[in-house]
């Protein structure tokens, strides 16, 4: 009888070690990271296809997302679906124009820096002006990205962003910029 007392105390324990693993577990996913799979190929050659990448919810409790930065967030033409994975371009309050695939900023005479894209890109979109708390986003693969310059509601609310995404972990680990 002590014995089976004692095997149900351990077994007993052993359940509320494995419930507060599982209890930080769901804690740390669901508040201060953001894992996904990348389900387009609209941020190649930067992040491919059924990569598997991770990022903080915390990024911007202090300070907001910058340019360049690269987000996880709520579509936001349907909030419902898988998340989506792209780049800042363009902040509240700015004018963003692409003119023969460059990008031009509240009217400047030089495009912006995006020597990270790997093929020339096309088109001419815009002018669109940022929303206070919005950010229009540009996938990496710009001509075959469905991006801000396509959708119906133009821009990602600030409190739609998921988190800053740093690193790819799989199928290669990569710090991500």
């Amino acid at each position: 009888m002590i014995k089976k007392n004692k095997v149900i105390r351990n077994l007993l324990e052993l359940l509320g070690y494995f419930a507060v693993a599982l209890a930080i577990a769901f804690f740390i996913n669901n508040a201060v990271i953001v894992n996904a799979v990348v389900i387009s190929g609209s941020m190649e050659s930067t992040v491919m296809t059924d990569s598997r990448i991770v990022g903080s919810r915390l990024a911007y409790l202090i300070n907001g997302p910058e340019r360049f930065d690269i987000i996880l967030f709520k579509f936001p033409d349907d909030e419902a679906s898988e998340p989506f994975l792209k780049r800042i371009i363009g902040l509240p309050g700015e004018k963003v124009e692409i003119k023969d695939g460059k990008v031009y900023i509240d009217d400047s005479e030089t495009p912006l820096d995006d020597s990270f894209i790997k093929e020339e890109t096309h088109g001419n979109f815009g002018p669109f002006f940022v929303p206070e708390d919005s950010y229009f986003v540009l996938g990496d693969n710009r001509n075959n990205s469905k991006d801000s310059k396509d959708w119906v509601n133009k821009f990602v609310a600030k409190n739609k962003i998921l988190g800053k995404v740093y690193a790819e972990y799989f199928p290669a680990p990569k710090l991500l910029n």
